[in-house]
C-alpha cells in the first residue's frame, strides 16, 4: 500500500511504472493548497511490526545528498486480543484511521487471510514505545479534537510532563526546509505550545526564544549540489524577506556529524540548555501555519491543511525501553552508547546532544540523540542572506552554475 500526495503528470507516471501488487492511495485534502507530507513506513514481519518515520522523500537525491532523520521501532504481536492501547497505539490508529485507505486482504504466516487496515495496527504491543507520536491531520478541529494533531497535540503532550529547572525559559530551536507565510501572532501561538510543560518545581517552563535554523545562499551555493539543493529548500522571497524573522536566524553549521555541505531536508524541533535536550521532535512538519495548524474563533478551533507525522523524544519515554525487541532478529535485548537498555528503568533519564562532554552518574542516564547541527546555533551575521529559491544569484556554484537552473527531482515523464 502506497500512501501518497502526487498528482497529474508524476501520478499517471507512477501507475505506469508501479509493480503490479502495489495499490495507490491519495488521502482526501479538505482544504485547499494542503499536502500529504507525512513520510512513514509500516513493515510487517512474522514477528512483529517495524515502524519507521522519516523525512525523505522516496527519490535518490533525498537519500543520497542531504541531511534527514529516520527514527525505527520493532513491536511484537500481542500475546492477548487487543485490549486499551497505550498512547503510541491511540495516536497511531487515530492518524492511520484519517487517511482512511482501501482495506485489502494478505496472507500472513500463522494468521491466515488478514484485512489490512487501521485496526490491524491494534495487533501489536506498543507497551515499550520510546516515542510518542505527533500528527497533522487536515481539517477544523474543535472540541475533544482541538488537542489531537498539530502544535496543540504537541503542547498537551508536554504540559504532562516535568523537565529538569535548567530548562525554565530555555531556547527553542526550529529547524527545517520550508518556510511558510508567517506572521508575529502565529508565531508566539506556535512557541506556547513548543514552550509548554512543567519544571521540577512545579512551576510552568515559560516562554522560550526560537532561533531558526536555516541555510544561507552561501551554504546552498557551496553544498555538495550547488544550487541545485536549493530546488528542496522551497521558501520564496515574500516568507523569507519578512522584517520580524531577522531576530531569529541562526546558521546550519554541521562539522562534528560532517554535514555542512549536506543541506538539510530533515526537519526537528527541540528545547535546549548547553548540549541538555528537554525534549526533541523529528518530523515532516516545516514551519508553517498548514503543518502545524492555527487557532480560530477565539482559541476554540485548530485549522491544518496538510497531513504530517513526527516522533518526540521524552526522558519519561525512553525510561521505559527495556525490552530491545528486532523483528528480524533472535537476539538478547540491544544495547545503546551507554549500556543496556533495560538499566534505565530504574535510572533518571536525560537527553543530550552527541556534542555533550557529561559523564552519567548513579542516579541518571544519558541518552545520546544525534542532532546533526551544532548547538547553540550561531546568529546570522550581517552579511548572511537566507537561502530563496526566487532570488537569482550570478556568483558561480561549485559546479560552475547560477540560479535559477531547471533541475528534475522526480522521475522522467516518460
Amino acid at each position: 500500500m502506497v500512501i501518497h500526495g502526487e498528482g497529474e503528470g508524476t501520478l499517471e507516471h507512477m501507475k505506469r511504472r508501479k509493480p503490479a501488487n502495489w495499490i495507490m492511495h491519495k488521502p482526501r485534502l479538505p482544504i485547499s493548497f494542503g499536502t500529504h507530507h507525512s513520510k512513514a513506513m509500516f513493515l510487517v514481519y512474522p514477528r512483529g511490526v517495524r515502524v519507521i518515520v522519516h523525512t525523505a522523500n522516496l527519490i535518490f537525491v533525498d537519500w543520497n545528498n542531504k541531511s534527514q532523520g529516520l527514527w525505527m521501532q520493532d513491536f511484537p504481536w500481542k500475546e492477548e486480543e487487543p485490549g486499551k492501547g497505550c498512547g503510541f497505539e491511540n495516536d497511531l490508529v487515530d492518524y492511520l484511521s484519517m487517511l482512511k485507505w482501501p482495506e485489502f486482504i494478505v496472507k500472513l504466516p500463522n494468521l491466515g487471510s488478514i484485512s489490512i487496515n487501521a485496526s490491524f495496527f491494534k495487533k501489536f504491543d506498543y507497551s515499550n514505545a520510546v516515542v510518542r507520536l505527533i500528527a497533522s491531520v487536515p481539517g477544523y478541529h474543535t472540541g475533544a479534537n482541538l488537542r489531537k494533531w498539530g502544535h496543540m497535540k504537541l503542547r498537551s503532550v508536554l504540559q504532562e510532563c516535568t523537565f529538569d529547572n535548567e530548562f525554565k525559559r530555555s531556547p527553542l530551536v526550529y529547524q527545517f526546509s520550508s518556510l511558510g507565510s508567517l506572521d508575529e501572532k502565529w508565531m508566539t501561538e506556535l512557541a506556547s505550545s513548543m514552550s509548554s510543560g512543567y519544571a521540577e518545581d512545579k512551576t510552568p517552563l515559560g516562554l522560550g526564544e526560537p532561533q531558526i535554523i536555516w541555510p544561507t545562499v552561501e551554504d546552498v551555493r557551496c553544498s555538495l549540489e550547488g544550487y541545485a539543493a536549493g530546488n528542496a529548500i522551497p521558501s520564496p522571497l515574500k516568507n523569507v524577506e519578512k522584517g520580524f524573522l531577522k531576530k531569529y536566524w541562526a546558521k546550519w553549521k554541521a562539522s562534528h556529524t560532517g554535514r555542512c555541505r549536506a543541506m538539510p531536508h530533515i526537519k526537528t524541533f527541540t528545547r535546549y540548555n548547553g548540549q541538555k535536550l528537554a525534549w526533541f521532535l523529528l518530523t515532516s512538519s516545516n514551519l508553517s501555519k498548514a503543518a502545524w495548524g492555527a487557532l480560530q474563533k477565539n482559541n476554540s478551533q485548530l485549522m491544518i491543511r496538510s497531513y504530517e507525522l513526527g516522533v518526540l523524544f521524552l526522558p519519561s519515554s525512553i525510561k521505559r525501553y527495556g525490552s530491545g525487541f528486532s523483528c528480524t532478529s533472535n537476539g538478547g535485548p540491544s544495547m545503546d552508547n551507554c549500556g543496556s537498555l533495560a538499566d534505565s528503568e530504574e535510572l533518571g533519564t536525560k537527553l543530550a546532544t552527541l556534542k555533550w562532554q557529561g559523564t552519567s552518574n548513579l542516579a541518571s542516564k544519558v541518552i545520546l540523540l544525534p542532532v546533526p547541527y551544532e548547538l547553540p546555533p550561531e546568529p546570522y551575521s550581517s552579511e548572511d542572506v537566507p537561502w530563496s529559491w526566487d532570488r537569482r544569484y550570478s556568483q558561480k556554484d561549485v559546479y560552475g552554475q547560477v540560479w535559477p537552473r531547471t533541475v528534475q527531482l522526480y522521475t522522467s515523464q516518460d
